[in-house]
């Protein structure tokens, strides 16, 4: 789930930010650009734990900007199939509901909830409900991953509670 990797970043530069403070604008930029992201390869970038290393800059042509190749540990975010995680529910609907595990949104289909389980629209807000549980907006669930996909940019996942452990935590 949470790995400490090594990444590279290339900054660029306006001409305006070239002098004596051009190391502490180089590396405001790469928190600005990485943290909070999501790569396909790597996940979700959580945080940027240390530079490691910042490359001698290149004036680009035509434009007076420089760039900058920088080398970067940073702590990262990306979820596995069988994967088992704690989520907050953020939405119900009648097709299952969608749970919030970090940055990343997981979809519990309501084929993988406990056939106990109903939903029911009237309630406000609306809920799946058996005699033991109950999962509306705002609950603290177990969820397993049983799906994931991956885009550039962002991760998608289906999940479920119907396997044993999982469900509402209390």
């Amino acid at each position: 789930m949470f790995f400490h990797k090594e990444l590279n970043h290339t900054i660029t530069l306006h001409p305006s930010f070239l002098g004596p403070q051009m190391k502490t604008f180089v590396t405001d930029k790469l928190y600005r650009d990485v943290e909070g992201t999501c790569t396909g390869r790597y996940g979700y970038i959580v945080a940027v734990i240390a530079i490691l290393e910042i490359k001698m800059g290149r004036i680009l042509p035509g434009t007076g900007s420089a760039e900058f190749d920088v080398r970067y540990s940073a702590i990262v975010f990306k979820p596995y199939k069988n994967e088992v995680v704690d989520a907050v529910v953020s939405t119900v609907n009648k097709m299952g509901f969608f749970a919030d595990v970090g940055p990343l949104q997981v979809f519990v289909s309501q084929h993988l909830i406990p056939a106990d389980m109903e939903f029911d629209p009237n309630g406000n807000p609306p809920s799946y409900h058996s005699e033991e549980q109950k999962v509306e907006k705002g609950t603290l669930v177990r969820i397993k991953i049983v799906g994931t996909r991956i885009d550039a940019t962002e991760i998608f996942a289906i999940g479920t509670i119907k396997e044993d452990y999982l469900g509402v935590i209390e």
